[in-house]
């Protein structure tokens, strides 16, 4: 059994914007949903049984408490915003588990489901739907993987480490000292990629890097001024952390059978004509 679990956010986004540039800006009132839903059909026609769908109900989640500056709804194009609720109603009567977020976010549905799903021993490998970065850390060898769909790039847990330098598990400690301008935090002066994975290549998290650069024994620049920064900042660091790292006690489903699809519910063909979409009723599954 392959489960797959999709960021449906994500998924309205590239479609809307991918639409868009198509239509010149004359934005159709439904196309990122129409867009999203056939996505997911043509994963279900290409052989997929047990699909969820985590959305972002509201943009605003716990860490907008932890960091000032982390993202919020604000900038995002109302001809957008306007389809979120439509795409978790469209979702629900395609008869696909949806799971929209407020406390939390779609990622941390996404980290949650996985987990769940990874401790079925029915389940033969679990695909993690999303180019999300944060979505790294959820790897798990060639079990736990994670899907570019628009790319194409599946990611294990070699091809993790190919990526950042550093396992799934030391991906937080990276992105608190690199910093995730879109989720809006700025990692720590002078940290860049390179340096991170360096040092958290042999030191795996944040508590374990030393003062003294001079026993890091690694090849990265300017380490005296690194070791300062980290030094200085270290709480802050860790908050980053704390920020980064995805929550996976979300209890989601009781079981992966939950996320059997079926077939669409008899709200369907309704919704797609609503949604002048009327052909997507009618694609063989």
């Amino acid at each position: 059994m392959i489960v797959h679990v999709v960021d449906g956010t994500y998924e309205l986004f590239r479609h809307f914007y991918g639409l868009r540039r198509f239509t010149k800006g004359e934005d159709s009132p439904f196309g990122g949903v129409i867009g999203v839903l056939q996505t997911l059909l043509q994963m279900i026609e290409q052989g997929a049984t047990h699909v969820g769908v985590a959305t972002d109900h509201v943009i605003e989640s716990f860490r907008n408490g932890l960091w000032r500056g982390y993202k919020t709804g604000a900038g995002i194009d109302p001809a957008l915003y306007s389809q979120f609720a439509l795409l978790e109603e469209a979702l629900g009567a395609l008869g696909i588990a949806v799971w929209p977020m407020v406390e939390f976010e779609a990622d941390d549905a996404l980290a949650a489901a996985a987990e769940l799903a990874s401790r079925d021993p029915r389940v033969d490998r679990v695909v993690i739907c999303t180019p999300d970065k944060d979505l790294a850390q959820c790897v798990r060898g060639t079990r736990v993987v994670q899907l570019d769909r628009r790319t194409r790039v599946i990611r294990d847990e070699a091809g993790v480490i190919a990526r950042f330098g550093v396992p799934p598990a030391s991906i937080p400690d990276y992105l608190a000292l690199v910093g995730d301008a879109a989720d809006g935090y700025p990692g720590l002066a002078g940290w860049g990629a390179k340096s991170a994975a360096a040092v958290l290549a042999r030191f795996h998290h944040l508590e374990a890097i030393p003062d003294d650069w001079r026993t890091w024994g690694v090849n990265a620049a300017s380490p005296a001024r690194l070791a300062r920064t980290l030094a200085a900042e270290r709480e802050q660091a860790l908050l980053f952390r704390t920020l980064a790292t995805l929550r996976t006690d979300i209890a989601l489903f009781a079981s992966v059978d939950d996320l059997h699809w079926k077939g669409p519910t008899p709200a369907f063909a309704p919704l797609a004509a609503r949604l002048e979409a009327s052909k997507i009723a009618d694609r063989r599954t």
